[in-house]
């Protein structure tokens, strides 16, 4: 036999194999059969182009008033009507999605740059390290964190920065608990017992075997972390605690509005409705992401 005939019947044999499996090509199987999870990453992309393309969507600035145009109901020209000073109330809600995607998204990064580290360490490290670190945890969990939340921005000040800061300090403790736990359940695995007696280090044990196989459950503490982050900044906007005129938040819309109410229906309903569909829309997708990549969900 040539060795060109026996290279093609290893190659037919090598074809006549089933594709190997992997956790990512099962999770996306699962995810795509999660027919609200399609849903809420509709919604999820929906809102991110709406806050990229801002500028071409809203057919007003955010900020211009007319006086002469005040607490008009939606119409042809102002399809959502306009506020108590005359802006778009349409205009403002596009614009708003870029506030709450930045707040969202800030809020999740000052997270896991605490958290992952911390739970890292008290991980890894156990001993005095994880006391230290848990003892840390529970302190900050001791307060509620909208209360923490409400104090850090009465000594900083309102704003977009500061209001991000103060939701992404009190936002750490779950991410760094959930890394906790899934390092101390991991690293008892038969794989990393593997690479300890092979002679890796703890940073290289950390880094390429440990740290991989936790990022499924961080990737979904993210996403359903982001609406709850969007959520407390338009309850600190409503109190008048969050972003600052004229930069648009849902939530200060919705705080304006209770004057109105009654008569301008409008201003409260529509960015209500933004609220509501964003915090539908992530917690569709983190519920899909969380069942797609928990191997219990094979079938």
């Amino acid at each position: 036999m040539s060795s060109s005939t026996a290279a093609a019947m290893g190659v037919a044999q090598m074809q006549g194999l089933p594709k190997q499996r992997t956790l990512l090509g099962d999770a996306a199987r699962r995810f795509a059969r999660n027919k609200l999870a399609l849903f809420g990453l509709f919604l999820v992309s929906a809102l991110v182009l709406t806050a990229l393309l801002a500028d071409f969507i809203a057919p007003y600035p955010y900020d211009a008033a007319n006086p002469t145009r005040a607490l008009q109901f939606p119409s042809s020209e102002h399809w959502m009507g306009t506020d108590e000073v005359g802006r778009d109330v349409y205009s403002r809600i596009v614009y708003g999605t870029r506030i709450s995607l930045a707040v969202g998204l800030g809020v999740m990064a000052i997270a896991l740059v605490i958290g992952i580290p911390l739970g890292l360490l008290a991980g890894l490290a156990g001993g005095p390290i994880d006391y230290i670190i848990m003892r840390l945890v529970e302190v900050f969990t001791a307060v509620p964190a909208l209360m923490l939340a409400l104090l850090l921005i009465s000594v900083f000040g309102g704003g977009l920065f500061n209001v991000i800061l103060a939701l992404g300090i009190v936002a750490w403790l779950d991410t760094c608990r959930l890394l906790r736990a899934q390092l101390l359940s991991l690293r008892e695995r038969d794989f990393v017992l593997a690479a300890r007696t092979l002679g890796a280090s703890g940073t290289r044990i950390a880094l390429h075997h440990l740290l991989p196989n936790a990022i499924a459950p961080l990737i979904v503490a993210v996403t359903i972390g982001i609406p709850v982050a969007i959520f407390a900044e338009a309850g600190l906007s409503f109190l008048g605690l969050g972003v600052n005129d004229p930069i648009p938040s849902w939530g200060k819309m919705v705080g304006n509005a209770l004057s109105y109410m009654r008569v301008y229906w409008h201003l409260g309903v529509f960015p209500t409705l933004a609220i509501a569909i964003t915090m539908l829309g992530f917690t569709f997708l983190g519920d899909g992401l969380r069942d797609a990549f928990d191997t219990s969900m094979n079938r």
